[in-house]
């Protein structure tokens, strides 16, 4: 299996587990979640900061409740989970569109009835013959049109919906489209990379590493491991030290 169509399979099965994961609280341990002095800013170039803040602001008003009103508080919807869904179900979603553009064809137009008045039929078995005729034409126009296999513009598009539409088109599978091309592989295969690694990263389902601008206080590289739910674990590349958020483990 490719390595787009891996990332196309990760997005679509992991898809509802990022929207359960929009209202669940934060997980403890989960990586960029520890060490947050240091992760804190990392995250902050894949965020549309301002948006960011006034759709947090929003929500910390949401809360704000007299306290004499009785009943639960609603679960705390994680922001950066909502931020993350929006991005990628846009570009796949975008990508799917300019694909279907590119190399879905037009559907298959319905016939026109015959106008008998000023064209009449010979005999009636070829007026026969060309009704059944339109009506079996008409019955594969209609078909065509509803193929499931067809990308819609409106209705359903969802990223899972986008991600296994592009999936069928990279393992060339049959349907109202031409084989992609190199270039449009290319250009699937870098939206689904992007895609998959937000969301492996705000799920915790993969293993990271990540090298740090800060150094540390003997100016060595700090190399940060984590991810699968792991505690994150600083490292110093140039005394040796290591570290999580709790403490020093080794000097």
């Amino acid at each position: 299996m490719s390595t787009a169509a891996t990332h196309l399979r990760t997005i679509a099965l992991h898809w509802a587990d990022l929207a359960d994961a929009a209202g669940q609280p934060v997980t403890v341990g989960a990586f960029g979640l520890g060490l947050k002095g240091y992760l804190a800013r990392l995250d902050a170039a894949d965020r549309d900061e301002f948006g960011y803040d006034r759709a947090h602001a929003a929500h910390l008003r949401s809360q704000e409740r007299d306290p004499l009103q009785l009943g639960d508080r609603p679960v705390p919807v994680r922001l950066h989970i909502l931020d993350t869904m929006r991005v990628i179900e846009a570009a796949l979603v975008a990508c799917a569109d300019d694909i279907a553009h590119a190399a879905q064809r037009a559907p298959i137009t319905a016939p026109a009835a015959r106008r008998t008045a000023t064209a009449p039929y010979a005999s009636q078995r070829d007026a026969d013959i060309a009704a059944a005729d339109r009506r079996r034409r008409a019955q594969l126009a209609l078909a065509d049109q509803r193929d499931p296999r067809r990308w819609r513009y409106t209705g359903r598009r969802t990223a899972s919906y986008a991600a296994l539409w592009l999936l069928a088109r990279v393992k060339r599978a049959p349907g109202p489209c031409r084989p992609i091309t190199e270039a449009e592989e290319r250009r699937i295969s870098a939206v689904a990379a992007g895609a998959a690694e937000r969301l492996e990263r705000a799920l915790d389902i993969a293993a990271q590493r990540r090298t740090l601008e800060q150094r540390h206080d003997c100016g060595g590289l700090i190399d940060v491991h984590g991810g699968e739910g792991r505690v994150p674990v600083a490292h110093c590349t140039g005394c040796g030290a290591v570290w999580t958020e709790g403490g020093v483990i080794a000097a």
